[in-house]
């Protein structure tokens, strides 16, 4: 329940279109245009849109022919991780000047808890406005912001105002903001849960407040949980530093389909000689490794193996991969092979437990944000 949560001001930062606003800055002339990183040739798929793209309806997922279609004078960039992860730092840089609670989510975003700031300032708020002002003087990009009192409320706000722009809610808002949001607005409630959440009446966090933990859970299982909380303003996840990797991966998508096998086993081997360098670079090693499989009608395939012992080497990998290839025979021609490893030995193997309540006490907070 909200009075048992230590009193925290957590800031979620969001880069507005990363990958395409990092393109526009180092290509001047692409500014203003619609833009799309990624999803060149016939078989491409976006990784990002500016925002200028996405007003045609262009997003990231899709593949480069719908998007075309959908905006015939979008301009195709490549992609450059290298420039990406350079940019991320010099803005993660930014943040420890502030705290050294900072949680990465990805190159574009993070959690940021400011409770005890290494400025001084009792404003959450205001130091949220400093970051992204820092972050357009001395980076050259726009972000926006999220403040609240848990990453969850953080998270959801920091989508209300973009492109650069900041929103926060205050402790005393916190109920009533949840009660007022959409549904689809809640992070964790995918497409697929939104729409099953309506087909039973449940359009608002107001609706979702409405329905029992017993309701929630017979309805959504684990994650019925989760939703029964953060209606409630209880999110007990803490801000962490040094966020454990679950999972490392890499994956294909061919410009023609393949349908031998023996041409798959050559794309397994680059696959699996990528996947054992990142994990060489990340110091990991895992005992699960799973092989996914895309068809050409889209649908997707994964086939997993959890071996006795951790593995990192190239050899053992590609192994593996090669019998979940031969485990099953190929029910159509193939446009995507990928390989990860996960179960790693990084995880924590402790659980913490999270006390359930069905009728929390619900108290608001009141301190300066």
């Amino acid at each position: 329940m909200l009075s048992d949560l230590p009193i925290r001001k957590i800031i979620h930062v969001d880069m507005d279109a990363f990958y395409a606003s990092v393109a526009e800055m180092d290509d001047p002339t692409l500014k203003g245009k619609a833009i799309a990183v990624g999803g060149g040739g016939t078989r491409g798929v976006i990784s990002a849109a500016s925002y200028e793209a996405r007003k045609f309806g262009v997003k990231s997922a899709m593949s480069g022919r719908l998007a075309i279609k959908l905006c015939p004078h979008l301009i195709f960039v490549r992609t450059d991780f290298d420039r990406y992860k350079e940019i991320s730092q010099k803005v993660r840089k930014i943040f420890y000047d502030y705290t050294d609670l900072v949680e990465p989510l990805s190159l574009d975003e993070a959690y940021l808890d400011v409770t005890d700031n290494k400025k001084g300032n009792p404003s959450a708020s205001l130091l949220a406005q400093e970051i992204r002002a820092r972050i357009f003087n001395e980076v050259g990009l726009t972000a926006s912001a999220g403040i609240s009192i848990n990453k969850f409320i953080a998270k959801v706000a920091s989508d209300y105002n973009k492109p650069n722009g900041q929103k926060t809610v205050n402790p005393e808002e916190v109920l009533q903001f949840l009660e007022d949001l959409d549904i689809r607005k809640f992070y964790g409630v995918g497409k697929v849960t939104a729409e099953k959440m309506y087909q039973k009446g449940i359009f608002t966090g107001q609706d979702l407040k409405g329905k029992s933990l017993e309701y929630l859970d017979n309805n959504f299982g684990k994650s019925g949980t989760y939703y029964y909380h953060v209606v409630r303003g209880i999110h007990n996840s803490e801000v962490k530093p040094n966020r454990i990797r679950k999972s490392l991966a890499s994956e294909r998508t061919f410009s023609e389909n393949l349908s031998s096998e023996i041409f798959m086993l050559e794309k397994l081997d680059h696959i699996a000689e990528e996947v054992a360098k990142r994990l060489k670079k990340s110091k990991v090693s895992g005992k699960t490794i799973t092989l996914k499989i895309k068809y050409s009608d889209f649908t997707l395939q994964t086939r997993s193996k959890t071996l006795p012992y951790f593995v990192s080497d190239k050899s053992i990998i590609l192994e593996t991969a090669k019998d979940l290839l031969y485990q099953e025979k190929m029910s159509n021609s193939v446009r995507l092979l990928g390989i990860s490893l996960s179960n790693l030995n990084t995880e924590d193997s402790k659980k913490k437990k999270v006390e359930v309540r069905e009728n929390p006490v619900i108290v608001q907070l009141r301190f300066e944000f």
